[in-house]
């Protein structure tokens, strides 16, 4: 009887303790989801986890959301924050989904290093936290050669590359001595000699403007394309997110044009004779698998007369298995018509043919063969590539090349490739005009925020033909031009006026780290995203992933797009800076500017670690 007796004396003492932790986890949730550690990645938000059943997930009902009862919908309270294990997330290379989603994918083809992108229902839906003790970058030029270690955390190819002098570190930062696997004494020497094997004026590989973009394979930390910029070249360093860690991430912290991205089996997302000179030092590329079809990708985005230079072992042949490499191929592109232009130690750099004479010469059933004739070459966003040889096109043949400027004149002349499109000079004169003009205003409305080092690395959402990055010529900034997979493919215009750029769909994740870009320019994206029935709600926690903290974004919109992303400031710690209508002699004249600028902001875990 006495055992009876203090149980049910137990029992309404453990009914209120049960029902206390049921309230203190739903205030937990509902006032704190912004500063916890997070919910666990692939549970509850969508983002993969094998137990989780997302696709009941209904939004609207989650308490992160409060009712709007003036627009009859739902305004976010505070979106959740991801687990800090996803503090370097990148969605679409995420290796975690594709264990999760057991795809099967050819190892040996790179498969794994290409996009696979979460469908919708495992998306993550939660804010990218900033590594603890994350601090505001370092600022250009000085972040060309040094970076703080807290913001990229990873110090393995400083060890790994020790003898290359790739990067070092030093107390609270790492630096960047400039060096490569080919050019340990640095870059800059390197890039002279390479200027000198082609007898180009005073050694300076831009020969007087006429070369301007470059595309660099493997390239490390990205200190070949860091030095290129002295000479007026841009250059798209490409790597994949590979055991060489983070090498993309520390190219954009230090301010250097970078892609995430890898020869495998789908196009680079650059259209056709975009580059003057493909580079590959020691990238470790089997240029002879499948009959040869990453060097033909490669001189698919190469122009008349373009250049791959190639610094490897194979080059200088020292053993019988160098020697064989170099053998076959030398073989191989003899029959792709290309020339040796210059030869010396350890570097070849071959040549292009500028007509297509060469390619109609070759005897029949030559391999590789030549593309068909309704082969577009231009056709990128998850095309597969081709192990043929793209042919010039009749402006091309005829003028014995691009026909292009030297730079800076490239930058403002009408690009021969216009007809393409059935756009005038006039048309493109305009154009270039009218972005000049906006440009000028959203300077004039940042300036009570910015200095002149404030931004580096820009990202146009939607390019069109570049104007936007061609009126910020005299800042000290670079511009990732990024051309909507879906509409006109104008990236070409923007290469041949010398910039920079990719093909994208922002329906997915871009190819690039958290935290990479201090200003994005979002003009009509997200009404042509809600257009195309994908989720706004994912763009904004999109462009929060990829923007800096303290980064700006210039959205320029529809009046009930710049409501909608108001209503959403507060969850995603941005802060309205201005709105503005645009000018009534604006063809956007119905047009609202907005900008904000993203908070710097702190997880409870990283707030103990700086304690």
């Amino acid at each position: 009887m006495r055992g009876r007796s203090e149980g049910g004396k137990k029992k309404p003492v453990i009914v209120l303790l049960c029902v206390a932790s049921v309230v203190l986890v739903f205030v937990y949730l509902f006032f704190g989801s912004s500063n916890h550690k997070a919910i666990e990645y692939g549970r509850k938000l969508g983002l993969g986890g094998d137990d989780d059943d997302s696709t009941k997930k209904d939004d609207t009902s989650s308490s992160f959301y409060v009712e709007d009862v003036v627009g009859n919908g739902f305004t976010p309270r505070s979106f959740p924050v991801c687990d800090d294990r996803h503090s370097e997330l990148i969605p679409c290379l995420d290796r975690n989904l594709i264990y999760q989603m057991r795809l099967k994918l050819d190892l040996s083809l790179m498969e794994h290093y290409e996009r696979h992108c979460p469908p919708p229902e495992r998306r993550f839906n939660c804010l990218i936290p900033p590594p603890p003790g994350y601090k505001i970058p370092i600022k250009w030029p000085k972040s060309r050669d040094e970076v703080w270690k807290v913001n990229i955390p990873h110090t393995h190819l400083a060890h790994e590359k020790s003898d290359q002098n790739w990067m070092v570190v030093k107390g609270e930062k790492i630096n960047f001595p400039g060096g490569g696997t080919h050019f340990h004494y640095g870059a800059d020497k390197y890039i002279a000699s390479m200027a000198n094997m082609l007898n180009f004026p005073n050694n300076v590989l831009n020969n007087g403007g006429r070369l301007r973009t470059f595309l660099d394979v493997g390239c490390g930390v990205a200190s070949f394309g860091g030095y290129l910029l002295a000479s007026e070249i841009m250059t798209m360093s490409l790597a994949p997110n590979d055991v060489h860690q983070n090498q993309i991430q520390f190219a954009l912290e230090r301010g250097i044009p970078a892609y995430l991205g890898v020869l495998g089996t789908k196009r680079l997302p650059y259209p056709s004779r975009s580059f003057e000179l493909a580079h590959c030092s020691r990238c470790r590329i089997d240029w002879l698998q499948r009959d040869g079809i990453l060097l033909l990708e490669l001189d698919r985005v190469l122009r008349p007369g373009g250049y791959f230079a190639y610094s490897s072992p194979e080059a200088y042949a020292q053993d019988e298995e160098d020697l064989r490499i170099w053998r076959e191929m030398s073989a191989l592109v003899g029959r792709m018509c290309w020339t040796i232009a210059a030869k010396r130690n350890q570097t070849v750099i071959w040549q292009k043919p500028l007509t297509n004479d060469c390619y109609l010469g070759r005897e029949p059933g030559t391999q590789p063969p030549l593309c068909n004739s309704d082969s577009d070459p231009d056709a990128v966003y998850g095309v597969n590539m081709e192990a043929c040889i793209t042919q010039y096109s009749d402006h091309d043949h005829k003028t014995k090349g691009s026909g292009l400027a030297p730079w800076p004149a490239r930058l403002t002349s009408p690009p021969p490739r216009l007809a393409d499109f059935g756009y005038s000079t006039d048309i493109f004169e305009k154009d270039t005009e009218t972005w000049r003009q906006r440009v000028d205003t959203y300077w004039d409305l940042l300036s009570p925020k910015i200095q002149s080092d404030t931004v580096r690395n820009i990202m146009d959402m939607k390019a069109s033909m570049g104007s936007f990055a061609a009126a910020l010529k005299e800042k000290d900034v670079w511009v990732m031009n990024v051309v909507p997979e879906d509409g006109p493919n104008t990236l070409k215009l923007i290469y041949d006026r010398g910039l920079m750029g990719a093909v994208h769909s922002w329906c997915e994740a871009f190819s690039t780290y958290p935290r990479t870009y201090d200003l994005l320019h979002a003009w009509d994206i997200i009404s042509d995203i809600k257009k195309r029935g994908c989720s706004a709600e994912d763009l904004l926690l999109e462009m929060d992933r990829i923007l800096r903290p303290s980064g700006f974004i210039l959205i320029r919109d529809k009046q009930s797009v710049v409501d909608l992303v108001k209503k959403y400031l507060k969850a995603l710690h941005w802060e309205a800076v201005e709105t503005k209508t645009a000018s009534e002699s604006d063809q956007d004249s119905d047009n609202v500017i907005l900008i904000v600028q993203k908070k710097l902001w702190l997880t409870s875990e990283s707030l103990r670690d700086l304690e």
